[in-house]
């Protein structure tokens, strides 16, 4: 046999194995590997996602949190994965647009190591300080970081919640002590007790300790106010003019997942979205609904990886 009909017969019978499998797809329990810690707002979108899939496949999905290391940890798991669709990236800009320009080497590749399945959602972060700081709005919090310069700390568990951290300490011209956490709702923990005096979460994460009097909110990092707190300025408008900073969740499955696989999978996910555990989730989280092809994701991804590195080189972010 010369090696093109070799070639040709392998083709032909990875196309016969993938059409079954896909079209058997799922027929039994599904992994949602999520880089970040329980209770964070990838985690709990994670959850409401795996309640939609199971209706919609009859199938159990399991929540597996993953957190540590800026979402090595389960981007590792998730490329060592076997590719049958059964163990599915949920995640974030972090891992997927961010990680590459902020250190000099990581362990996995965001391109080649994943096929892109869907976008799950958008959203804003929220600002907020601990009950101990004697700032009531971003202008005071500014006066009271210059007053202090090197002193006055902010914690993040994420990418997105440190480049927002970064950002606004180059864009308002202070000087703020960071402190490095697994996840935001660890930082959180911290804020709480007074460890840290600010951080720029998600709103999932941020948005229920104000609303529980726990900590106190300066401003959302949105160009638009958020409809969950209309009363709190935007960033932008609070004291320094031009603050934008966003993020995004998605889903990936490890490279060379059949293409019908994904496909399926593409369906089911999207349909989930529709579902009621999805919609109270945007809803509640002030998250805007964001769906994509697997081809739409992967344009997505690059650009905002052209983004991100502009941001963090603008802010002055030197990779570690």
């Amino acid at each position: 046999m010369t090696p093109i009909s070799r070639a040709g017969l392998a083709l032909a019978l990875a196309l016969g194995l993938a059409a079954p499998a896909a079209a058997q797809y799922p027929d039994k329990p599904i992994t949602f590997v999520v880089p970040f810690a329980a209770g964070s707002a990838t985690d709990q979108l994670a959850r409401a996602l795996g309640q939609e899939v199971t209706k919609i496949t009859k199938q159990p999905v399991v929540v597996d949190d993953k957190p540590g290391a800026s979402g090595f940890i389960g981007a590792e798991i998730v490329k060592k994965a076997a590719p049958d669709g059964y163990t599915v990236f949920i995640t974030t800009n972090t891992t997927h647009a961010a990680n590459q320009h902020l250190y000099k080497k990581i362990p996995y590749d965001p391109v080649a190591d994943y096929v892109p399945v869907t976008g799950l959602g958008k959203g804003g972060q929220i600002m907020i300080v601990a009950p101990s700081v004697q700032a009531k709005t971003v202008g005071e919090f500014i006066a009271l970081a210059k007053a202090q310069p090197g002193k006055v700390s902010f914690g993040s568990g994420s990418s997105s919640s440190r480049v927002a951290g970064e950002l606004f300490q180059q864009m308002a011209g202070v000087d703020l002590l960071h402190v490095p956490y697994k996840s935001n709702p660890l930082a959180i923990n911290d804020l709480l007790g007074g460890q840290i005096q600010m951080m720029i979460t998600d709103m999932a994460t941020g948005l229920p300790q104000v609303k529980g009097g726990k900590v106190r909110a300066l401003g959302v990092s949105t160009q638009k106010r958020s409809p969950l707190a209309p009363e709190l300025p935007t960033i932008s408008e609070a004291g320094v003019p031009g603050y934008d900073m966003g993020f995004w969740f998605a889903a990936y499955v490890p490279a060379n997942t059949p293409a019908a696989v994904v496909a399926r999978l593409n369906a089911i996910l999207i349909e989930a979205t529709k579902g009621p555990a999805m919609q109270q989730y945007y809803q509640s989280t002030g998250t805007d609904v964001f769906t994509t092809s697997s081809a739409e994701l992967a344009k997505f991804q690059a650009a905002e990886s052209a983004k991100w590195k502009a941001v963090i080189g603008k802010a002055g972010i030197e990779a570690e």
